[in-house]
């Protein structure tokens, strides 16, 4: 279920190693009213059309061109700058973790390099295991809880949008990893790896991290609803109705590289502790868990719960896991026979290389269906809903 930690607010560590590079990589989950019929008949259409109105792949450029004032606003506001800019709604920032914004961000914190690399990326998917998938609901577990979302009859048309806060992100969490390699001979700290380096929770490297990567985390949470804007303008020019009458609403939008300060019971006592979750997702009580499948095969909302807050500092998994590294996928398969068995399949896909469907193939990911049995079996995150794809666009 990835790796999650947990040290004292005061005594504790900070580490951008646990926090990894691609900082607040994470899903949102879009609904819609349609049914599969009526999205079938123009899912090549669709797909088509997404990958024109979406930048996919390394390096890729967005459609906007923010100022350096414009992209410290994005750093410190998030979604709210989004909204305030017409991408996105109200409505949107009620349904993501941390309203789409973590306060005491710093732009200050974050080097030029950074910046430069993320003023030209904001509203792009990127690559790697990144992607857009158009998908339809196969099975409701948990129907009260699905309606409470928004998704209420099998064959509903949804979307799920997985990517990260792109060159930027990566970049802060390269320039600290460096400070805190200086950090932890300073303040003499043991740690079995050295991609594991940390500060002291209330050092200066550790908060000059802490405040730059909720930064990041904001240009993550923006990066994803101005695409989700996009989507939603795509949608309409295909089917020829407004998203609000496609209820074109987000169902959630949470985080999976992320460092958190909250609030457990450790030993029956109430504790502050930074909560570091790499490749871990939130999985509060009552609030919706989106865990991302492989390419070619199911993804699930699932739901967090009280069990979690005991065993799991409130996280579970945030996806299948690699089995294969992406080299060894690549050798191993051919991107444009996967493309045609997915067709036949009824799924379009669409990528900037074929290579990149072979790195991305569901053989070289663990069996998501088991890692959520798994999760389920043990209460941290209850099945809701689980979706199969129908079209996807990757980087």
């Amino acid at each position: 279920m990835g790796a999650v930690s947990a040290f004292d607010e005061q005594d504790g560590i900070i580490s951008s190693g646990l926090c990894g590079f691609d900082i607040n990589c994470g899903v949102n989950s879009i609904r819609t009213n349609l049914t599969y019929s009526e999205v079938q008949t123009k899912i090549k259409e669709l797909v088509s059309e997404l990958f024109k109105t979406i930048p996919c792949g390394v390096g890729s450029k967005g459609k906007l061109k923010l100022t350096k004032s414009e992209l410290d606003e994005v750093l410190v506001k998030g979604v709210n700058w989004a909204v305030k800019n017409n991408y996105g709604t109200k409505e949107d920032i009620k349904n993501l973790e941390e309203n789409g914004c973590m306060k005491g961000a710093d732009p200050n914190k974050i080097s030029d390099l950074a910046k430069k690399r993320g003023l030209q990326q904001l509203g792009t998917l990127g690559a790697g295991n990144h992607f857009l998938e158009i998908q339809k609901v196969s099975d409701i577990y948990d129907k009260e809880f699905s309606n409470k979302l928004g998704i209420k009859d099998k064959d509903q048309v949804l979307l799920m949008l997985h990517c990260g806060s792109r060159g930027l992100g990566h970049q802060v969490a390269s320039d600290y990893l460096k400070s805190q390699e200086k950090a932890v001979k300073k303040y003499n700290i043991k740690i079995p790896d050295k991609q594991l380096v940390a500060a002291p929770a209330q050092s200066e490297e550790g908060q000059d991290y802490f405040k730059a990567m909720k930064a990041a985390v904001n240009y993550s949470f923006t990066n994803r609803i101005v695409m989700t804007q996009w989507i939603r303008e795509t949608f309409e020019k295909v089917f020829n109705k407004t998203w609000q009458e496609m209820d074109m609403n987000t169902v959630w939008g949470l985080c999976h590289n992320v460092v958190k300060l909250e609030e457990h019971t450790i030993e029956n006592k109430k504790q502050k502790v930074y909560v570091h979750r790499k490749g871990a997702t939130r999985a509060f009580p009552n609030e919706p868990v989106i865990v991302a499948g492989t390419m070619g095969t199911a993804s699930y909302i699932c739901k967090g719960t009280k069990i979690a807050m005991e065993k799991s500092f409130g996280s579970s998994v945030h996806g299948a896991g690699r089995a294969m590294s992406r080299t060894a996928a690549i050798k191993s398969f051919r991107g444009t026979e996967i493309q045609k068995d997915m067709e036949k399949r009824g799924i379009i896909a669409k990528a900037t290389n074929p290579k990149v469907l072979a790195e991305e193939f569901e053989k070289a990911y663990k069996d998501v269906n088991e890692i959520i049995e798994s999760v389920h079996g043990a209460g941290i995150s209850t099945k809701v809903t689980k979706v199969l794809p129908i079209g996807v666009l990757k980087g």
